[in-house]
């Protein structure tokens, strides 16, 4: 099977199976983490799997850094870059496909939405661009205390006053598509506009469906409005 992909906007064209092994696997969300309807992150957002709580894993794409996983009563996909595993007391993210621990292979089928996403490719190519990825990696022991790996992902938490808060609900703007999951840490690519805010020291965006306050000078995502 041969997985090509441009940007976000991606062709996924895959055929549902059997998953290759019978036993799920648990991985801990390195932090909040989206359970989207789809393995992509223009799928939209189902759920959100809390930092440092534990998913269960019922298989992943071979080709792809997405999982099908469940949380609590939330079944979809997350990406396999913010799922850890514990290989020897260390925090290994699934999309290593680490030999020690056993991961299902699992297919998915989406004509309909491929379209729509081939359609709104179209529409925003101009800006698609991706998502710097957090440092992962770290103790499991961090992970369970702190809902983060080593320390990064999900450390910068933005703490905008109520005022910043209403600008940004009354003023919405239109989405733009990178590759990769919005979490917290993620540096957004320069080329991505952003919009002023009435605390200067952040700005803001729309990327994926989800609007995120951004650090004006780093551009890393500190905040997102769920």
């Amino acid at each position: 099977m041969t997985f090509s992909k441009t940007g976000l906007i991606s062709a996924l064209l895959f055929s549902t199976a059997m998953p290759a092994f019978a036993q799920s696997a648990d991985a801990i969300a390195a932090t909040d983490l989206n359970v989207r309807s789809g393995p992509g992150p223009q799928y939209t957002i189902v759920g959100v799997i809390p930092g440092g709580e534990t998913a269960m894993v019922e298989g992943c794409l071979d080709e792809a850094s997405w999982c099908q996983v469940n949380f609590g009563e939330v079944s979809g996909w997350s990406s396999s870059d913010y799922l850890a595993v514990n290989v020897q007391e260390q925090a290994v993210p699934l999309t290593m496909r680490p030999a020690e621990v056993t991961v299902n292979s699992v297919t998915y089928e989406d004509v309909e939405g491929t379209k729509n996403n081939q359609r709104e490719g179209a529409a925003v190519g101009a800006t698609l661009g991706v998502l710097t990825g957090v440092a992962v990696g770290g103790p499991i022991g961090g992970i369970i205390a702190g809902g983060i790996l080593g320390g990064a992902a999900g450390s910068a938490v933005a703490e905008p006053e109520e005022e910043t808060i209403t600008y940004i609900t009354s003023n919405p703007v239109e989405t733009v598509y990178l590759d990769g999951e919005v979490v917290v840490g993620a540096g957004v690519p320069e080329t991505v506009p952003t919009f002023e805010l009435p605390q200067p020291e952040y700005r803001y965006v729309n990327i994926n469906g989800q609007t995120v306050i951004v650090d004006a000078e780093t551009n890393a995502v500190v905040r997102i409005i769920r």
